[in-house]
């Protein structure tokens, strides 16, 4: 399939390569920065444009993989017809797109992506349309991208979405702050990376709250007091590693 990539950033980046390796042509890349879209065009031996310029409209898909606060704008500049436009966002109603174009749904990588990585597993999709003949198109399409493809409701997915912020976005924030904290009190931060694994790991097999250790679900007052004390010095992680363990112990 032919396809239109409009973005340029990390989820663009990466859906462009994926497409091209599974065989769709990639025929143009827009951007707000036309650097930007050169960049990766060039990498995906496609033309390029920004978003005063004209949009290729022999494409079969037009994938919009951008900011939430950018379809907005796009919304309002853009008419595909009967074109199918999809939008990669996990927490945006479908219904952006009904005024580009009567065929719209959404692609929404269920994964956080970064466009220096290369991504060997498969990624999870969820996906949605309009209308059921538009939800078989996508669902046609995202499995030539991936098998790991789930049907989702704008409400379901943007549940999804607020979990995946919490098991991802959250947990790496932690992990930074244990390494600031690691780095200021000369401790290696590397020897963490076994635990940070296994925890992972544990949960594939077990329900998270049926694994949970450590002083707080223990009620070990003691080791707690003495690692507040010399957490002192560390305000914002004293701060947080109080919420959470008030967290764990009402279980």
């Amino acid at each position: 399939m032919q396809v239109v990539i409009i973005g340029s950033g990390n989820v663009a980046s990466v859906l462009g390569r994926l497409c091209k390796q599974r065989g769709h042509e990639i025929v143009q890349v827009i951007s707000r920065n036309a650097a930007h879209a050169k960049l990766l065009a060039d990498e995906l031996g496609c033309s390029y444009a920004d978003y005063h310029e004209k949009l290729n409209d022999s494409a079969g898909l037009y994938i919009l993989a951008v900011a939430d606060t950018a379809l907005q704008e796009l919304n309002k500049s853009m008419n595909l017809g009967n074109k199918l436009i999809l939008h990669t966002a996990g927490s945006v109603s479908k219904d952006v797109l009904k005024d580009i174009s009567h065929n719209y749904g959404v692609l929404y990588p269920l994964q956080s992506l970064r466009k220096e990585m290369n991504y060997q597993t498969d990624i999870p999709f969820l996906i949605d349309g309009n209308s059921a003949d538009t939800l078989t198109l996508v669902e046609d399409f995202a499995q030539t991208l991936s098998t790991n493809v789930t049907k989702a409701t704008d409400d379901e997915r943007l549940k999804l979405h607020v979990a995946a912020v919490v098991v991802s976005n959250f947990t790496n924030h932690l992990y930074a702050l244990a390494e600031d904290f690691c780095k200021k009190e000369q401790v290696d931060f590397g020897l963490l990376s076994p635990l940070i694994k296994e925890t992972a790991e544990r949960i594939q097999h077990f329900s998270p709250a049926t694994v949970q250790t450590g002083p707080a679900v223990r009620n070990d007052i003691f080791t707690i007091d003495k690692h507040l004390r010399i957490l002192s010095n560390h305000p914002q992680l004293k701060n947080i590693y109080i919420k959470l363990t008030e967290s764990i112990s009402k279980g």
